[in-house]
């Protein structure tokens, strides 16, 4: 068992200090489509524990044996963050939840359990036996670790002397940390905030635990929220990068970071995350889940740190703090977009990669620098955009795929129809096929269906121009769907039916692994 964890801060004054608790492996995976393997889980994992977050919630352990080895991986390979395993409230789920994360340096269980009125109707529990449940379950998980996260589903719609009596049963019962969710993003930031603080200030040893606040963004006041909880006494904000998960998403980890930063003089709380690798991490899971950051997204978007209006350029050049009240570089982002082309070396590439955020290994590098002269062949110019679109092409063929793209050859035009001429390696073994559709994406795509037959429905199909001009690199998402399970594929190039055949294949190759798992039960917190 490991001690509970407390707010620690490199500031003197520790009660300003707020942990970020990140859930963008479980709350975020929730979201639809967004279904990550265990090797992106890692890569995630990796990058928020190296970046400062404080807790991980890693997945939901009982929900799969997937879950279960995500939750038990990270875990073993954590080096600084808490890692939490989710579970309902019954003895089978936290102990399943205990087994996933007990080798973690820093180990937490969460387990939940609805407490307004529509929430309590689905376990047919009365108030007093759902009261008995959650003392019997919180003690149950502090028997088998120190640090215990309680949380009351719907805690915004649930009757405040309900809610000060089950806070009151789960912190006698031994969790110390509380959290608070708004699960169907109803609340607005002075009903949090006025929640949080009668909270704090009449449930009896209030004053022993941290509060925490998770807050979903149905009506776009998630943020907000949070932001109104932390002034009222909760020291933990439940996240997720880019704002992933159900609905609307949850609070998204870069905006209440930034907000805290930028606006210390009248929010003054501190944080450990590392601002500068907030674009990093923004890239990663939108190439892992496969939803692309909105162009005017806050902090993360292409156009957070873009100028056009003319007074705004012309202020900009004056004194850059005119219309900017953040540094690109606060979040990762360069300042400038520096050129490379067809004669610069492996040593460059490498030194521009570790400027985007990307540290390559010498295999990697290889790997990377053969698409890299492929590309500056073909265009005349490679910017930092192209070089993360690189980075994040999914749909290059790679050695452990069933399925690669060996060659592709359309035709297409005023006059139809449009054909296409796909070779696919398929375990080792070339197979041809010629087929014709409407246009030349849906030949490819038919040519890939009759190649490798399968009944997955073509949810999404995104094309995204990386950078301007007419030899830009196209990146394409895919999104399949086939007996409920959710695959997705991205590419770049600069032939966008390559692309898009390259994107297609890659969510193939990912549904054919998981027509052998089982989805994870879906829980809403």
């Amino acid at each position: 068992m490991t001690e509970a964890r407390t707010p620690a801060s490199d500031s003197s004054d520790t009660r300003n200090r707020v942990l970020i608790f990140d859930t963008t492996l479980r709350d975020g995976e929730q979201s639809p489509g967004a279904t990550m393997t265990l090797e992106e889980k890692l890569q995630i994992a990796t990058l928020l524990d190296e970046m400062g977050v404080d807790i991980i919630e890693a997945g939901f352990p009982i929900a799969s044996e997937g879950d279960f080895e995500a939750v038990s991986r990270i875990a073993s390979v954590a080096r600084n963050a808490v890692i939490c395993g989710l579970a309902r409230a019954n003895f089978a789920d936290i102990d399943r939840c205990w087994e996933a994360v007990r080798h973690a340096r820093r180990p937490r269980i969460h387990t939940f359990i609805g407490t307004s009125p529509l929430h309590r109707a689905i376990p047919n529990l009365d108030m007093d036996q759902m009261a008995e449940r959650i003392h019997d379950t919180v003690t149950h998980a502090r028997n088998l670790c120190d640090n215990v996260q309680w949380s009351p589903m719907d805690a915004t719609r649930t009757e405040h002397d309900y809610l000060r009596r089950v806070v009151e049963i789960a912190i006698k019962a031994g969790a110390t940390t509380i959290n608070i969710p708004d699960t169907v993003g109803y609340t607005a930031p002075r009903e949090s905030a006025a929640l949080i603080r009668m909270l704090i200030e009449s449930v009896p040893g209030a004053d022993e635990v941290v509060f925490s606040t998770h807050c979903h963004n149905d009506l776009g006041m998630a943020t907000a929220n949070s932001l109104a909880a932390v002034e009222a006494g909760a020291r933990q904000i439940e996240c997720t990068i880019n704002g992933l998960g159900e609905r609307a998403g949850n609070t998204a980890l870069e905006e209440v970071v930034m907000a805290m930063k930028v606006r210390h003089d009248i929010m003054p709380y501190s944080t450990g995350v590392d601002t500068t690798k907030i674009m990093n991490a923004s890239r990663v899971v939108a190439t892992v889940s496969g939803f692309p950051v909105q162009y005017n997204k806050a902090i993360v978007g292409k156009n957070a740190f873009a100028h056009e209006s003319g007074i705004h350029q012309d202020g900009m050049l004056k004194n850059a703090e005119t219309f900017e009240i953040m540094r690109p570089e606060d979040v990762g982002l360069n300042a400038t977009s520096l050129v490379m082309g067809k004669h610069s070396g492996r040593a460059a590439l490498r030194s521009k990669l570790r400027e985007l955020g990307y540290e390559v290994g010498d295999n990697q590098l290889a790997d990377v620098f053969v698409r890299f002269k492929e590309l500056a062949d073909r265009k005349k110019e490679v910017y930092d955009d192209d070089l993360i679109a690189l980075m994040q092409d999914t749909g290059t063929n790679a050695a452990n795929d069933r399925i690669q793209v060996k060659s592709l050859r359309v035709i297409c035009g005023t006059e139809g129809p449009q054909t296409a001429d796909l070779v696919l390696t398929i375990d080792g073994v070339e197979h041809r096929a010629e087929t014709t559709g409407d246009g030349p994406v849906d030949a490819a795509f038919n040519a890939v269906r009759k190649l490798v037959p399968h009944e997955a429905r073509l949810n999404l199909y995104q094309v995204h121009a990386v950078t301007e001009g007419t030899d830009a690199q196209a990146t394409v998402s895919v999104r399949l769907e086939e007996d409920g399970k959710i695959s997705t594929g991205q590419s770049a190039h600069t032939d966008t039916i390559v692309a898009s055949v390259r994107a297609y294949v890659n969510a193939v190759n990912r549904l054919m692994v998981r027509r052998t798992k089982t989805a994870p039960e879906a829980v809403v917190v």
